[in-house]
């Protein structure tokens, strides 16, 4: 059987996904194809309801690549209709301290106590999973990536880390280095990064990193970084318009 994506995070496997900005299951189905581990829909930046959320995990189960969710709000009311829908997992921007991460993760697992619970949905297999089957598959397999992006943050590292159910800690360098008054790149910001890497080692977690180029990735992956989201579909399709008129023109 194919390993899930959280037991491939959790055995230090470099992962590579990329943001979907765009409400089209097509584009799963392509991300899909073109080999990708993993798509975190961007509803932080983007505007992509639960209806378009809905063919978007649809597209990635049938596919056969995990689907993730990163929302913006203070929230946590909006994790788990998604992981009704069947999605893999949310990443969660502006994680500051302990009890946001608690927060998270109570949103995300049933054994915490307080997510309302129905295998009646896509991901309890339309209740064709018992009861207490589909209980026990969503609290393993759900993927729980808390973003670490706010100066605050970075002395409470440990105490971030320990809260128990988090799988990634993920650092969003513009907003991080936006909070530091620091440039992006700068030595300060890779500092920081770094003390994230050391934080979620000495809790045996992952740590994740946003990158807006795949060259970047040898360098952070050395560093002990293992879980990368390497820009969006907008820039991918950008990025290869221009290079065919370039050539096209030269």
């Amino acid at each position: 059987m194919t390993a899930g994506l959280r037991e491939r995070i959790r055995t230090g496997e470099t992962l590579v996904g990329t943001f979907l900005k765009t409400p089209a299951p097509h584009l799963v189905e392509i991300l899909c194809l073109a080999g990708l581990d993993f798509v975190v829909v961007d509803q932080e930046h983007a505007p992509i309801g639960i209806a378009e959320m809905d063919m978007l995990s649809m597209a990635g189960r049938a596919g056969g690549i995990p689907v993730l969710s990163r929302r913006w709000g203070g929230g946590t009311d909006w994790i788990a209709p998604l992981l009704d829908l069947g999605l893999a997992g949310v990443m969660v921007p502006h994680v500051a301290d302990r009890a946001a991460a608690d927060r998270v993760c109570a949103a995300v697992k049933f054994a915490r106590g307080q997510r309302g619970i129905s295998p009646s949905p896509r991901a309890g297999n339309y209740g064709a999973l018992g009861l207490i089957a589909y209980r026990d598959k969503c609290d393993a397999e759900s993927v729980t990536m808390l973003q670490i992006e706010d100066a605050p943050a970075l002395e409470l590292l440990d105490d971030i880390a320990a809260c128990g159910d988090a799988d990634v800690l993920f650092v969003g360098p513009a907003d991080l280095s936006q909070s530091m008054g620091v440039g992006m790149p700068s030595p300060e910001l890779d500092a920081a990064i770094l003390r994230v890497v050391e934080a979620a080692q000495r809790a045996g977690i992952a740590t994740g990193l946003f990158v807006g180029d795949a060259a970047q990735i040898p360098g952070w992956q050395a560093r002990g970084v293992s879980v990368f989201v390497c820009g969006s579909d907008q820039s991918i399709l950008m990025r290869g318009a221009r290079q065919l008129m370039m050539q096209a023109k030269a």
